[in-house]
């Protein structure tokens, strides 16, 4: 947002417009000089080429427009710009996202089903503040690819870089759950949840899912757990990592729902189907409507003097004005 600090020195813009007439229409301004040429029998004096007219005009819109200007810049034009203090600190949120071979089944069109959750993940940020986002992936194996944070900008560049299976082709859940409890452990934010998001069962792993829900349950910490994708025969499409050959077949997709559904109850959250994008992108949006949380805010206003932009652009403007004048029109000046 623009304003000024002395609006009072706008009152001179009232005096550009008499300083125009007797500049260029009033007719004692002393421009014209006249001659007795009633009783004069011969060819008359030619005008003013077209060109000098033009110059002339455009150099008094040059000279005009940068006294406006510099009218302003007596006014003491600043920018506000505000910005939110949170006084109070938000939950943290983990990601916990299945990139097992399964995840590239491609019933989720355009894209597939690690393609489309990485999407909306991303968006899903648009609709938090100052929540810290973090986000573990698993398959044989789990890590944390990245910590909670609320540089929003910062995740959403590691979640367009995330491919599927390089941490194996099998599906350990238990891992992936643990991984981000341990990560949630030393959290000092009021609520911690985890969304979990997964397309098949358990079937690798040192923990069990169950064992690793209980533990997140002791802690505090809510499991959504969100079933990917449609049951039945789906086209599968995927490039192996380690070797970099590209597989196609059909995959017989489907997941265990009452795993899913007794891992989130066991921890008070909540299990949802979402066998297509638009049901993942609604379940993504119920669960940020079930979290909230109070946030106090402090607006703080920061001002910035623009006075020197103005200064130096009504200089140039008049500057300029004088140049053409005495280089096309040969003023003396």
């Amino acid at each position: 947002m623009w304003t000024v600090e002395e609006p009072l020195f706008l009152l001179f813009l009232a005096l550009v417009i008499p300083g125009v007439f007797f500049s260029h229409y009033y007719r004692r301004r002393g421009g014209v000089i006249p001659y007795p040429l009633g009783i004069w029998q011969g060819e008359t004096f030619a005008g003013g080429s077209r060109v000098v007219s033009l110059v002339l005009v455009f150099t008094s819109l040059l000279f005009w427009a940068g006294v406006v200007i510099l009218i302003f810049a007596l006014a003491g034009p600043i920018r506000v710009t505000k910005e939110p203090v949170y006084l109070s600190r938000g939950m943290d949120i983990l990601f916990v996202l299945d990139e097992s071979p399964s995840m590239a089944s491609r019933d989720f069109r355009p894209h597939n089903r690690f393609e489309t959750a990485r999407e909306l993940i991303s968006q899903f940020l648009e609709r938090r503040e100052n929540d810290a986002v973090g986000l573990v992936t698993f398959s044989s194996e789990a890590a944390l690819r990245v910590p909670p944070t609320v540089n929003y900008g910062a995740f959403r560049s590691r979640v367009e870089q995330l491919e599927l299976m390089t941490l194996g082709d099998s599906t350990s859940l238990g891992m992936g759950i643990a991984v981000a409890v341990l990560h949630l452990q030393d959290s000092r934010a009021a609520e911690q949840i985890i969304i979990l998001l997964t397309d098949g069962d358990s079937n690798s792993g040192e923990i069990s899912p169950l064992a690793a829900a209980r533990i997140a349950a002791e802690m505090g910490i809510r499991i959504y757990a969100v079933g990917v994708g449609s049951a039945g025969t789906v086209p599968l499409e995927y490039s192996d990592p380690a070797t970099g050959r590209t597989y196609r077949g059909q995959y017989d997709s489907g997941y265990n729902e009452e795993l899913l559904t007794e891992i989130a109850s066991l921890t008070g959250g909540m299990y949802f189907s979402a066998p297509s994008p638009g049901a993942l992108d609604q379940v993504l949006r119920s669960i940020d409507s079930l979290e909230t949380t109070e946030k106090r805010i402090l607006i703080k206003a920061r001002t910035t003097a623009q006075h020197r932009l103005f200064i130096m652009a009504g200089f140039l403007l008049v500057l300029l004005s004088f140049i053409l004048r005495k280089v096309f029109l040969r003023e003396a000046l």
